[in-house]
């Protein structure tokens, strides 16, 4: 044998005589991450420690740890180590500690304010509740007045011409209409003309129209008259309005068994009925009244123009008026004064009452055989 292969089978010798303690001092010499202890035969080796630069860390024994609760900010007993792996479960990215979450708003429920969407008590909606009174029909036909149930008859016919001409004065197109041509003002120059009486009638045959609606106002506030001859009992109205401002006029409304009539109250009596009636209040009111509904005209009974200052206030708001004489009673000195306390309102049509003439060629309702009665 050369001397080579001894030298090896010496060298080979020489390592099964180094023990098992002596080459594990050589491993820890040439390992200077790994733990001090020895290992030995059966223990496991321990991991190899993460550097702490690394992006993504692993979290030792203590590491705070985050939850699923913390969605908003809130943070529990254990906390989260930054950069630290989420739950697999909990799909959503949560933030990094010390950075909260910007506050979001909370969902409203329909019909809720935010103050009551907190406490889940929905607040009350203000809900206009309208009297709803019953016309006696035939009462009023015996009194005179003409009902949208009576067959045709002269007097009937003469409000037909009558209502016609402030039917399309309100509702013209185009630049002739003139600013609330909705809104009509009729009176008189003298108590006991009759103008709450041609009022009542204008409404009633407005009423059977098929595209337009009749709001019926009573605002002769001394005298009120119009409740009173339709039987229909009063409560508060456009007085109160005026002069209240949490009042709304919706609440003061009163439906009738009259398809398309509605009426108003006067209200109670009030020592400054005209100041409170040339107050920016009435203004507003009389302009939503004349623009709520597009089909909607509008009839106020007012005082004599020469008995209350009121009319001729009022007139301010007026798109038209309709002036009633008394034949054969009221002088032309009062017709003249009278229409210029009113003159403020240029659409002025004057209606003739309690006519004793009797011409051979008006024979309106003479056609349907009833003889004009």
């Amino acid at each position: 044998m050369d001397l080579i292969e001894r030298a090896a089978k010496k060298q080979k010798t020489k390592k099964k005589g180094v023990s098992l303690v002596e080459r594990a001092a050589k491993n820890a010499e040439k390992q200077p991450f790994a733990e001090a202890k020895a290992v030995g035969i059966g223990v496991p080796q321990a991991k190899k420690q993460r550097d702490p630069s690394s992006m993504n860390p692993a979290a030792g024994v203590g590491a705070p740890q985050r939850t699923a609760d913390d969605s908003h900010g809130k943070t529990s007993g254990i906390g989260a180590g930054i950069g630290s792996p989420s739950d697999a479960k909990n799909k959503r990215e949560l933030p990094a500690l010390g950075v909260e979450e910007e506050a979001k708003p909370k969902t409203l429920a329909i019909g809720m304010t935010g103050e009551t969407a907190e406490t889940g008590k929905a607040k009350p909606a203000r809900r206009q509740k309208q009297k709803l009174e019953e016309i006696d029909l035939t009462a009023l036909r015996e009194a005179g007045y003409i009902t949208p149930d009576m067959p045709p008859n002269l007097m009937a016919e003469e409000f037909r011409i009558v209502k016609r001409t402030i039917l399309l004065n309100a509702f013209s197109k185009g630049t002739q209409k003139s600013k609330n041509s909705n809104i009509v003002l009729v009176t008189s120059s003298n108590p006991g003309e009759g103008k709450s009486f041609c009022t009542i009638n204008l409404a009633l045959s407005i009423a059977t129209e098929q595209d337009t609606t009749v709001l019926l106002v009573d605002a002769d506030f001394s005298k009120p008259e119009v409740l009173n001859r339709l039987g229909v009992a009063g409560g508060r109205g456009l007085m109160d309005v005026v002069a209240d401002s949490e009042l709304e006029i919706g609440d003061c409304l009163i439906r009738t068994n009259v398809p398309n009539l509605v009426l108003l109250p006067a209200g109670r009596q009030h020592n400054l009925t005209t100041e409170l009636l040339a107050s920016e209040r009435m203004e507003t009111i009389v302009e939503e009244i004349a623009n709520r509904y597009p089909d909607r005209l509008v009839l106020f009974d007012s005082p004599p123009v020469l008995a209350s200052s009121a009319a001729s206030v009022m007139a301010l708001y007026m798109g038209q008026i309709v002036f009633v004489i008394q034949a054969e009673e009221t002088t032309e000195p009062q017709i003249k004064e009278s229409l210029n306390m009113v003159s403020s309102c240029s659409e002025i049509s004057l209606l003739l009452n309690q006519t004793r003439f009797s011409g051979s060629n008006k024979k309106f309702a003479t056609y349907y055989g009833y003889g004009g009665r």
